[in-house]
């Protein structure tokens, strides 16, 4: 299993207070006992109530002029690292579903193995550049979406996947992942009870930012590539 070896040790640990290298030790020991714990899980498309609860460290934004307003703050949210170990193998197997089922745009950089940043402003310049040789006019146009992971809509995102042929049981995984969370604010005078979570993916997930991607793909199909006038 390689999914505790690509988890990073220096990320803050989850509710439970075991950090990454506990897991990793646990791995070197017996390198079965998380595939033993985690492939039933995958298989059934279940994802324990334990592992949803998330604590949610509230931090100021700095320069801010007024923090009366909650966008004046940032929330950093910590996830178990057995939870993130469990949500990477499940990231895993569905990317490589929505790619061989065509859910994802061949345009779409960041977020993905083998494709950032970098690649789309090279595309972006290489285009410009192809344009402007006729001197054909050229213009962009760019679109920021925020806060994308808290806005994402469950069950639109369930229709999405069930369209395009996503596998019964990712489907499941997916569904129970995001069923029925929770998150504990940590702040000056929280009351320290965790609060229901009925909307969104969770920051800091190694899932979530693929399940942003399926949730905005029809925007690249529907959204035309360009316009010559």
């Amino acid at each position: 299993m390689t999914a505790p070896s690509q988890c990073s040790p220096t990320s803050a640990p989850g509710p439970d207070g075991i950090p990454y290298s506990t897991w990793k030790q646990v791995s070197r020991e017996t390198p079965s006992i998380l595939l033993q714990i985690l492939s039933p899980l995958v298989s059934l498309g279940y994802h324990p109530a334990s592992l949803k609860g998330s604590t949610g460290i509230v931090l100021d934004k700095p320069g801010t002029p007024s923090y009366e307003s909650p966008a004046s703050f940032r929330i950093i949210v910590l996830i178990r690292p057995v939870s993130k170990i469990l949500e990477k193998i499940i990231a895993s197997r569905l990317l490589l579903a929505a790619r061989s089922k065509g859910m994802l745009n061949p345009n779409q950089c960041g977020s993905l193995p083998g494709l950032s940043t970098y690649d789309a402003v090279l595309t972006l310049f290489n285009d410009v550049k192809t344009l402007q040789r006729p001197r054909l006019k050229v213009s962009s146009l760019f679109l920021d979406i925020k806060p994308g992971f808290d806005n994402v809509d469950n069950s639109t995102l369930a229709r999405i996947r069930r369209e395009g042929g996503i596998p019964r049981y990712l489907d499941s995984c997916v569904s129970s992942f995001l069923g029925e969370r929770s998150c504990t604010l940590v702040f000056q005078g929280a009351p320290g009870s965790p609060a229901p979570v009925n909307v969104g993916a969770p920051q800091g997930s190694p899932i979530s930012p693929l399940l942003f991607l399926l949730y905005i793909s029809p925007l690249h199909f529907k959204v035309p590539c360009g316009l010559m006038i």
